[in-house]
């Protein structure tokens, strides 16, 4: 069934990870942007967008920080035990949303500068087989020979970066995972599981300061997106 503006739509946040790359003394969704958690940010960004109905986020078994969060109590939020990997994660969140019908906006705990205007383009365009936030790959591309040089120069004509959110009907989105995992398929993101199904998830142009925080470089380079769009 395609998206429809009575279409029920949830945001699925998966943060149960713990970002080792940051080297942080917490889980980097944790870490403090502008004065406030990173992942403040990201639920108020979703909780404040008139369409979505619900935010659904996974967090470990042991988080010890959500609980400080200023959204931790909304009565739109539902907290969720996530699993392992990512795609557990979304898969368990998905399991807490009961309309057969619905959508889910799947979108990393660790990008807090999400526009609404990049999730209001996302709604207007899928069918019935989803989309993503995406940003076509504008620098030459060089695939490695495994020995710390170049192999070979890969064309970027119709290469594309992933974003998030990525949009999907929830029952198909959850069945697909679990598809996945049981043939112990590797997934990368919500997209790469549909694609085993035989979708083509529509690309829709998203803006290039909706970075992934992943190294401390990147969180300082957030703080001055952040700044930019509150001028």
């Amino acid at each position: 069934m395609p998206l429809n503006p009575t279409s029920l739509l949830y945001a699925v946040v998966p943060a149960a990870g713990v970002g080792k790359r940051m080297g942080a003394n917490r889980p980097k969704q944790y870490l403090t942007l502008n004065g406030r958690p990173i992942l403040s940010h990201t639920l108020a960004l979703l909780l404040n967008h008139p369409r979505i109905h619900r935010v659904i986020v996974a967090l470990g078994p042991e988080d010890g920080y959500f609980a400080d969060l200023e959204e931790a109590n909304h009565p739109r939020l539902l907290r969720v035990e996530g699993g392992a990997e990512r795609a557990d994660s979304v898969r368990l969140a998905l399991a807490a949303i009961p309309e057969p019908e619905a959508w889910a906006l799947v979108h990393d705990a660790a990008r807090p500068c999400l526009s609404h205007s990049d999730i209001d383009k996302l709604l207007a365009f899928p069918g019935e087989q989803g989309a993503i936030l995406a940003a076509p790959v504008r620098d030459t591309m060089k695939r490695a020979n495994g020995e710390g040089g170049i192999d070979h120069t890969v064309a970027r004509e119709r290469l594309w970066h992933a974003l998030t959110p990525q949009l999907f009907p929830a029952q198909a989105l959850r069945d697909a995972l679990t598809r996945a995992e049981q043939a112990g398929a590797v997934i990368t993101d919500e997209a790469s599981a549909m694609e085993r199904e035989g979708w083509h998830p529509a690309l829709v142009a998203g803006r290039p300061d909706n970075i992934k925080i992943t190294h401390p470089d990147d969180l300082r380079l957030a703080q001055l997106f952040l700044a930019s769009q509150e001028a």
